[in-house]
């Protein structure tokens, strides 16, 4: 079986003033404080809830 490739994706933005929806892709993608820099899959799912949130989040490395 092949490894699947992984993406770092930093929070670096709160998501206090933000919809309910952006708060759960948030949650979604794993994050629980802000700064927290978490390492995901790197697949379509995951790239499209980067891609919601892009004022949020940032991919790093």
């Amino acid at each position: 079986m092949a490894k699947q490739a992984k993406i770092k994706i930093e929070y670096f933005r709160s998501a206090i003033q933000a919809p309910v929806k952006h708060k759960k892709v948030v949650k979604g993608l794993g994050f629980t404080r802000l700064n927290q820099i978490v390492e995901r899959e790197d697949t379509p799912s995951i790239r499209g809830m980067v891609k919601t949130i892009p004022h949020l989040v940032r991919i790093v490395g």
